[in-house]
């Protein structure tokens, strides 16, 4: 059996890379051969894979267009391997927001794809705000203030959920 999975990322700040780094230890801990690759620098062979994963950001409410376009490139390659996405925002620091089909983000992509990976999921991301150029700043202080989240913060704030993200890697590793 080709033992290699593909995990494909688009990042804004990086918390999405930093996730799907882990996605690739537990990968490789369980017997996979892991690449994790830029979603434009992937210029791979689909089939050279038994698995792909895609993990994609949300920035303004929408995941980059790339995310988009790839799947839509490679959708009947993507069929023929078993497949997951994770989509990784804020909103989904909240309990009622964090599952694939409660996000309001994720149900409107797949709305838009003609695409069913076998795994979906979502997990909050990290807030940052020093890290953030001044427009972004106010424009991520506005979102979070009229959703109810942290307008300060001194230090960062992850809400990734690392137990669900090692679920969601164990889910996928299985054989």
């Amino acid at each position: 059996m080709n033992k290699r999975i593909a995990i494909i990322y688009s990042t804004t700040d990086g918390q999405t890379l930093k996730i799907c780094q882990r996605i690739a230890e537990y990968a490789e801990n369980s017997g996979f051969k892991a690449d994790v690759i830029e979603i434009s620098a992937f210029n791979q062979i689909i089939s050279d894979y038994s698995k792909l994963i895609i993990g994609a950001s949300i920035r303004y409410g929408k995941h980059n267009k790339k995310v988009t376009e790839f799947i839509q490139k490679h959708k009947n390659n993507l069929e023929q391997i078993e497949t997951a996405f994770f989509s990784v925002n804020l909103v989904a620091r909240k309990s009622d927001k964090n599952t694939f089909d409660s996000n309001p983000y994720v149900v409107k992509f797949f709305k838009r794809l003609d695409w069913k990976p076998k795994i979906i999921d979502v997990f909050g991301g990290r807030l940052d705000y020093d890290s953030y150029s001044f427009f972004d700043k106010l424009m991520i202080k506005l979102i979070m203030k009229i959703t109810k989240g942290p307008t300060k913060s001194d230090k960062p704030i992850e809400y990734t959920d690392w137990d669900r993200v090692k679920e969601f890697s164990i889910k996928m590793t299985m054989d």
